[in-house]
C-alpha cells in the first residue's frame, strides 16, 4: 500500500477517534482496544520489513516504545470517566488536551535525541508509536472503568 494512503487512512482513523472522544461517547471495549491494536501491528509491520537496522536502533526502539506506552498511560489518566445512564463514558477535557501537548513534546525532544545519536528514521515508524500511545491511554481507562465497577472482560458494548 502507498505510504500516503496510509498515513492519509491513519490520520482519519486517529482524527476520529479524537472527535468522538472530544464529543464524550461510552466506553466500548472493542473501540477502545481495536484502533491502538491495529496501528501498533501496522507498526510492528513496517519495523519487520526494514533491513539493516543495528542494535542501537534497537535500544532507541525499545526506550521510544516504553515512552510512548507510558505517555499515553499519562494521558489516559486525563480523559474524564464518567457515569451517564447507567454506562461508562470518557471524554477528553482541556486537562487531556495539556497532557498530550506535553507528550508530544516530550516525544519530540526524545526523536530529536535519537536522530542526533545515530537513530535511523526507518527505525522509528509513526504507526508505532501512536499505536502504543493509545495502548497507554486503552489502559488507564480500562484501569479506571474496572476500578469504578464498570468495566469487565464481558462488558456489553454500550451504544
Amino acid at each position: 500500500m502507498n505510504g500516503w494512503v496510509l498515513g492519509g487512512i491513519i490520520v482519519v482513523a486517529v482524527a476520529a477517534v479524537v472527535l468522538r472522544r472530544l464529543i464524550g461517547e461510552p466506553v466500548n471495549p472493542r473501540d477502545l482496544w481495536v484502533p491502538p491494536v491495529v496501528l501498533t501491528g501496522i507498526g510492528l509491520w513496517i519495523l519487520v520489513r526494514t533491513s539493516g537496522l543495528r542494535p542501537a536502533d534497537y535500544a532507541w526502539l525499545v526506550a521510544g516504545c516504553v515512552l510512548g506506552t507510558a505517555l499515553g498511560y499519562w494521558r489516559g489518566r486525563a480523559v474524564v470517566v464518567f457515569e451517564k445512564g447507567g454506562a461508562l463514558w470518557q471524554r477528553y477535557d482541556g486537562r487531556t488536551f495539556a497532557v498530550v501537548i506535553g507528550s508530544l513534546l516530550v516525544m519530540a525532544g526524545f526523536g530529536l535525541v535519537a536522530a542526533r545519536l545515530g537513530m535511523r528514521p526507518e527505525a522509528r515508524p509513526v504507526q508505532l508509536g501512536i499505536g502504543l500511545s493509545f495502548l497507554g491511554e486503552a489502559l488507564a481507562v480500562t484501569r479506571r472503568g474496572r476500578r469504578a465497577g464498570r468495566l469487565t472482560d464481558r462488558s456489553p458494548a454500550p451504544r
